[in-house]
């Protein structure tokens, strides 16, 4: 390869990274789908969490000395940038579609969730791998505490819609640790605390350059708080899961198929069928269908198709990277 040829190279590898980016931010716009998962069937997620890990002291010292190359090296600047780049590309196309499928297809978008979160559940369950009996029972335990938690959290009246930039912001922290959580899908968690459709819309609007001075204040602090939360939470991640990676599997699994009942896909509220989604939200609450018709037979079809749709992509994932999840994450 001469010097002409290299910076062609360079830029076919950018391209192909920002497709991989954008694959992981349409995945990271369906709640249920992990971007993490998707960096596995894509092989770049040790080398993502590595990157990730890189914001140290280190670093830091780094750019106080303005040791500009060696400290972009150390990051993997340009593979974070391209693959940045397809992410919020991936993510700002589909973030329109979810906000529209949940205004006017709220029950099959719901059933889809269901499906895809039933499915990511139980994989996250696999993860376990218990080595001794006294193990199993520590995780059918763990599983069954985050199983109640979770339903207590989500079935309890007035937690959603709660203002204030602050809980955006704690939001945008929480909602960014699952993408390095390869299972756990931020969309989902964001799901639960009632953030995304607010900020699936905001998106929306954004594309269309249909915004308000307070939508971009909360979609500026939401950034923040995502920024915060990878720096600031990564490493505590990588930790739990290097040194309690079979525990963490378990309350995470029992907190997603506890969590399943805020997506069950037949809902009833006090709110009018053509109300917008949010004020539908508020007094939004399961309920068992008096009748099984083409709507909810199609429904159910959906959640089924989702729930595969899941396990055909985890199967690709496994054939493509041999080795645990865990074994993935470099220790600390």
């Amino acid at each position: 390869m001469t010097s002409d040829d290299l910076p062609r190279e360079c830029f076919k590898e950018d391209l192909k990274h920002a497709a991989r980016g954008f694959a992981m931010g349409a995945a990271d716009i369906v709640p249920g789908v992990s971007g993490g998962t998707v960096a596995l069937v894509l092989g770049i997620y040790q080398r993502l969490v590595t990157a990730v890990s890189h914001v140290d002291a280190t670093l830091l010292g780094m750019v106080a000395r303005r040791e500009w190359g060696a400290a972009a090296r150390r990051l993997d600047l340009r593979f974070l940038v391209a693959l940045a780049v397809g992410i919020l590309t991936g993510a700002a196309g589909l973030a329109g579609l979810m906000h529209t499928l949940l205004e006017d297809h709220t029950e099959a978008t719901f059933a889809a969730f269901f499906g895809l979160i039933l499915a990511s559940g139980l994989l996250v369950g696999k993860m376990c791998r218990p080595s001794t009996s006294g193990q199993l029972w520590r995780c059918v335990l763990l599983g069954a505490a985050g199983v109640g938690v979770a339903y207590l959290l989500v079935s309890q009246a007035g937690i959603s819609n709660r203002p204030g930039l602050g809980y955006t912001f704690l939001c945008g922290c929480i909602g960014i640790c699952a993408m390095i959580l390869p299972g756990v899908s931020g969309s989902y968690l964001l799901l639960l605390l009632d953030k995304y459709h607010e900020i699936t819309g905001i998106i929306k609007n954004l594309v269309h350059l249909d915004v308000t001075a307070s939508d971009l204040a909360t979609l500026m602090v939401f950034a923040l708080g995502c920024l915060v939360g990878l720096l600031a939470f990564s490493k505590l991640l990588k930790w739990v899961l290097v040194r309690h990676y079979t525990a963490t599997m378990a309350v995470l699994c029992g907190f997603m198929i506890g969590s399943l009942y805020k997506v069950w896909p037949f809902q009833a509220g006090d709110a009018p069928v053509d109300a917008p989604f949010k004020e539908r939200a508020a007094s939004m609450h399961p309920v068992w269908p008096e009748a099984f018709g083409g709507h909810e037979w199609t429904c159910l079809g959906v959640a089924a198709g989702c729930f595969v749709g899941v396990l055909v992509i985890d199967a690709v994932a496994r054939r493509g990277d041999r080795l645990p999840v865990a074994d993935h994450v470099p220790a600390s």
